[in-house]
């Protein structure tokens, strides 16, 4: 009879923990970037390695900005050439936000103010793409 008690007070408790388990509240599923900011930099000197380590160490410190949820930085891909690939550009930066107005928040940030300031220097031509998101 001890044994019988015993799984009894076993299903009890997993029981209950199972209940607790359940009245937890959910996670919030993540929610889906509503806007992505693609800029594409031209450096005033094509192929210069230090100039092109400057942008860049420039646009790392645009991940300080808390409205940016995610930031990708690159350089022209050693993909097949193609009429439909422009790989003119020397750096690219890919960011995505929640909205237009965290948009507009980064734009207007001091980190962004400083980056512009301290780099602008460098580039001969920026060209942005923004694009919104549709559901998929």
């Amino acid at each position: 009879m001890d044994a019988s008690r015993r799984e009894v007070a076993a299903m009890i408790a997993l029981g209950g923990s199972a209940m607790a388990l359940s009245a937890a509240p959910a996670e919030a599923a993540p929610t889906r970037p509503g806007l992505v900011h693609h800029v594409f930099f031209w450096l005033k000197r094509p192929g210069s390695q230090e100039d092109r380590d400057q942008l860049m160490a420039g646009l790392r410190t645009l991940s300080a900005i808390p409205v940016i949820r995610n930031l990708q930085i690159g350089v022209p891909a050693d993909t097949e050439a193609r009429d439909v690939v422009d790989g003119s550009y020397d750096v690219s930066e890919l960011m995505f936000f929640d909205s237009v107005e965290d948009q507009k928040v980064y734009q207007d940030h001091p980190v962004h103010q400083a980056f512009v300031k301290a780099c602008s220097h460098l580039w001969a031509r920026v060209v942005v793409y923004d694009m919104a998101l549709t559901s998929p």
